[in-house]
């Protein structure tokens, strides 16, 4: 990749951020440009100096957690999704990012470590990225025993986790229930298949914060998870 394709690659970008770019060259970027905008953003530099301090550099974080963001979008078994529909949850996430990735929450991601519980962590791995982004830590485990023996050893300042994992097609509430009964309230996630009112009632009377199967609102979560209290 050229020097003045990287140039014109990060004006884009900067203007997705602004949210002053139409859809589809959101989807060009993201297809087109995936691993020249991985390898671009590792060389940039991740530290501004401010004053009498170094702040995260926002503009570059806020890229990458977008197109991440976008990526996990895209990457969903969504029967019905087009690219309309892909370009549009790209903008939501320029949006969502905007507002919650601000230097606080930086510097709070960067001092989290996260537990995320799937059989299939390879179908998280966009989501991780978005958080990794701004410095998250992760543990995985692929198994309800397995996260109860991480717990045990080592504290998380959230828990996401998936709903069903064999044999038991509620694993995750047999998790959230398990910690909870032992007192337990390390802030807890499912990101599974259904958003549903009912089912997000459900997660929350069990003692989660919710239920989510959408990338940016489980990005929110988690930032707003972070940002409690310890």
């Amino acid at each position: 990749m050229r020097i003045d394709d990287i140039v014109k690659l990060f004006d884009a970008i900067t203007k997705l951020l602004n949210v002053l770019i139409w859809p589809g060259v959101i989807l060009f970027i993201l297809i087109r440009f995936g691993q020249d905008l991985r390898e671009f953003f590792s060389s940039l530099g991740e530290l501004s100096l401010k004053g009498a301090g170094f702040e995260v550099s926002l503009k570059r974080k806020q890229a990458e957690v977008v197109a991440a963001l976008s990526a996990a979008a895209a990457s969903k078994p969504d029967g019905d999704k087009t690219p309309e529909s892909v370009a549009k949850e790209a903008m939501i996430a320029a949006d969502v990012v905007a507002e919650v990735v601000t230097p606080r929450a930086i510097r709070r991601a960067r001092r989290s470590t996260v537990l995320w519980v799937d059989d299939n962590p390879h179908k998280n791995s966009y989501e991780r990225q978005a958080l990794e982004a701004l410095g998250v830590s992760f543990v995985l485990a692929k198994s309800t025993d397995e996260a109860l023996k991480k717990i045990s050893k080592q504290r998380f300042d959230a828990i996401i986790s998936d709903m069903g994992r064999p044999p038991d097609s509620q694993a995750g509430y047999t998790l959230l229930d398990q910690l909870r009964s032992s007192g337990d309230q390390t802030p807890f996630i499912i990101y599974a298949g259904s958003r549903d009112p009912e089912h997000v009632a459900e997660s929350r009377r069990r003692g989660a914060i919710g239920c989510t199967n959408n990338p940016n609102e489980l990005f929110e979560m988690v930032l707003s998870a972070l940002a409690r209290p310890a």
